[in-house]
């Protein structure tokens, strides 16, 4: 299976295992281009049966993915092209009706066959935390990575499956924490609160996931779709309902106020290096 041509991604595939290294400077925003390389690389390995687990990294060592793009809130095109850059990214695949291409990502990330698991050393905001989320499993390293929901500081909801993941992760009363606070949380607390699997130090991360990794990659194919199955019987994904629901709220409060304020961020430093590097702070000023 080729994995040639799916811009801001790096895919390698070794003894059973594709590691998918996000590369789509400068922050790995999930815009557009990421989101369709993304979806296509979903619909290719699928039916890869040299593949059994998949590893998402990041090329930058600051930014896992900053957040989705900010031009979505202020550029009325940006949505639709990004939408049919998806479709087109997996033509016979339909989205579901009344989701948006995030939470799309995350149903058919969710039904993979394969085991899937994120390696965070940096900074994942907004989107890029929420397709963290969408992942079989989490690791983090201690010191480096730290995880938000920035939205409602910015005016508006998580609309990539934040506010109806969050909850089954983390429950109810952590996840409202998390979204309507909007604190940059480390990986120590993240393990606490079971954002992620485990917090790792950083010079061990690597090292961890690649073994975890191939230890799943040398299980019979039957064994990890058998164990998918009955666990997400247990604790099934999310339903395309909810999605549906996150997605009426969210377009239910944009406004003109809304790309007012997307527009001030922008200009004040948002989606630049130095402006993400305190996202948080940046808004407080705002």
């Amino acid at each position: 299976m080729s994995y040639n041509e799916l811009p801001g991604l790096d895919v390698r595939v070794a003894r059973g295992v594709a590691t998918v290294t996000l590369d789509h400077p400068p922050l790995n925003l999930m815009d557009g281009v990421l989101l369709a390389s993304l979806r296509g690389f979903i619909y290719r390995v699928r039916n890869d049966s040299d593949v059994r687990v998949v590893v998402f990294q990041s090329a930058d060592l600051e930014f896992f993915s900053a957040h989705g793009d900010m031009h979505f809130l202020t550029d009325p095109d940006a949505l639709p092209v990004a939408m049919q850059a998806f479709m087109d990214a997996a033509p016979d695949v339909a989205v579901p009706d009344g989701v948006n291409v995030l939470e799309a990502l995350s149903i058919e990330m969710r039904a993979l066959p394969q085991v899937t698991i994120g390696k965070l050393a940096g900074f994942a905001r907004g989107g890029g935390n929420e397709f963290l989320t969408y992942l079989d499993m989490r690791f983090a390293a201690i010191g480096k990575s730290g995880q938000a929901q920035p939205e409602t500081m910015q005016g508006i909801l998580p609309g990539g499956g934040g506010t109806v993941n969050l909850p089954r992760l983390v429950g109810r009363a952590r996840a409202l924490e998390l979204i309507l606070g909007g604190e940059l949380i480390g990986a120590e607390l993240a393990e606490r609160y079971g954002l992620i699997n485990r917090a790792l130090p950083a010079d061990q991360i690597d090292e961890f996931v690649d073994t975890l990794a191939l230890r799943v990659a040398a299980l019979r194919p039957e064994v990890i779709a058998a164990v998918k199955t009955i666990v997400d019987t247990v604790a099934p994904p999310t339903p395309v309902e909810a999605y549906a629901v996150e997605m009426r709220e969210g377009y239910g409060i944009f406004n003109e106020d809304v790309t007012v304020f997307a527009l001030k961020q922008l200009a004040a430093g948002v989606q630049t290096r130095d402006g993400e590097r305190d996202l948080e702070g940046l808004l407080k000023t705002l």
